[in-house]
């Protein structure tokens, strides 16, 4: 489980963060945090605002009212591009990679943001801009042995099965090198040996590299077992935090998954 202290600074605070489409509110008044080294789970029945709170988090979408602080500093300062470049990565719901390009192209586009040379710089290639590339392919790799997809390397990635496409779209998350990373129902779809496998990812991800993880997910085998605290959206508010047994017994999580009365 996570080593996170209690005095530390969280990576992440989400304070009554609300976010208007119209007149219909998706994300309303919802707080949580991440503490450094820890995984953290956002759960709810589909249509409860998890995705939308991904994307306020993420740059995706600015909040309409509340303030999200990631790493002491206020994101409305931030432009869409810094957050990456700040150390947030994000894997999608419906993957977001680059088809026809190999496992490797996909995961240096990870690396594009710590790129600093010059379009001129570029074109002569020597110096920074030769430095920078190199630095940015030794990573690849690793990232590449981290995940245990030496074999797929050169290959396109329409040529990969779903579960390989995952892992590719986990990778170049990595390579920008996050301090806080966002899974969003990153085993969707996945068999068994899959879903093991990105598991046994999550918690090397946190263990070895001490990043944090917020993830949405579905499958609640993964969140009870992979999770130090979980939040439970319902129709954009929160409903529930607490471990993953605290969460699991409250009334009003059982009310809003299997529609039983709340206060039986």
């Amino acid at each position: 489980m996570s080593v996170a202290n209690a005095t530390e600074t969280p990576v992440l605070e989400v304070r009554n963060v609300s976010k208007r489409f119209g007149g219909v509110k998706a994300v309303n008044d919802v707080s949580l945090r991440v503490m450094p080294r820890e995984i953290v789970s956002l759960i709810g029945p589909n249509g409860a605002g998890k995705t939308t709170t991904f994307n306020l988090i993420s740059g995706v979408l600015p909040p309409s009212s509340g303030q999200i602080i990631y790493r002491g500093e206020d994101t409305a300062k931030l432009r869409s591009s810094d957050f990456a470049r700040r150390g947030i990565g994000r894997t999608f719901q419906n993957l977001a990679l680059f088809r026809h390009g190999t496992v490797v192209e996909n995961l240096l586009v990870g690396r594009h943001v710590h790129f600093r040379y010059s379009v001129m710089e570029a074109l002569a290639f020597w110096g920074r801009p030769r430095r920078e590339e190199i630095e940015a392919r030794e990573k690849v790799e690793k990232i590449i042995e981290f995940l245990e997809i030496e074999e797929l390397r050169d290959k396109t990635v329409s040529q990969l099965a779903y579960g390989q496409q995952k892992r590719v779209e986990l990778g170049r998350a990595l390579a920008c090198e996050p301090q806080l990373l966002l899974l969003d129902e990153i085993v969707a779809g996945m068999n068994r040996e899959e879903k093991e496998d990105i598991a046994r990812f999550t918690l090397d991800i946190r263990d070895e590299f001490g990043i944090a993880v917020l993830m949405i997910e579905h499958d609640m085998q993964v969140v009870m077992d992979l999770s130090d605290r979980v939040y439970v959206l319902d129709f954009g508010a929160l409903i529930a935090q607490g471990t993953p047994a605290e969460v699991a017994a409250d009334p009003m999580v059982l009310a809003a998954y299997l529609g039983e009365d709340a206060h039986a």
